[in-house]
């Protein structure tokens, strides 16, 4: 069993897996999203830092909860985040659409039966025996 400090509030919890939160600081976190996702539902034109004020929830968390894709950067936002492959600019997530594509392919490839590269020959009539080669 793994105790850990919560980051939030400091007290003991068991840990299993995720952020390193207790379930009351999760919770809390689930509904300052829910608060957020609501916020910006009214408020469409709000920049990044007028969202983090009025709902009291840093930048950063703003910023990870893109990267997660749980909110998005709408088509008018100058504001936006750098596709960590090959930085072109995207409103959600970590890659742009052609490097989540390309790394599927690569993925999809690795999973792929490999061809046979060693023919059979046919010649050979003994399994087992020794050859020799004529000079």
């Amino acid at each position: 069993m793994d105790v850990r400090n919560c980051r939030g509030c400091g007290r003991l919890f068991n840990y299993l897996s995720g952020p390193s939160l207790c379930p009351n600081c999760i919770k809390d976190l689930d509904d300052k999203f829910q608060q957020v996702k609501a916020y910006i539902y009214d408020h469409k034109n709000a920049s990044i830092q007028e969202v983090a004020d009025d709902n009291e929830v840093s930048v950063q968390q703003l910023r990870q909860w893109v990267r997660e894709e749980k909110l998005e950067f709408s088509e008018a936002s100058l504001v936006g985040l750098s596709c960590e492959a090959c930085g072109v600019m995207i409103r959600s997530g970590r890659f742009c659409k052609s490097c989540k594509d390309r790394l599927a392919n690569s993925l999809g490839n690795m999973y792929q039966k490999p061809q046979e590269t060693i023919k059979k020959d046919n010649r050979a009539s003994g399994k087992g025996k020794m050859r020799f080669l004529d000079n």
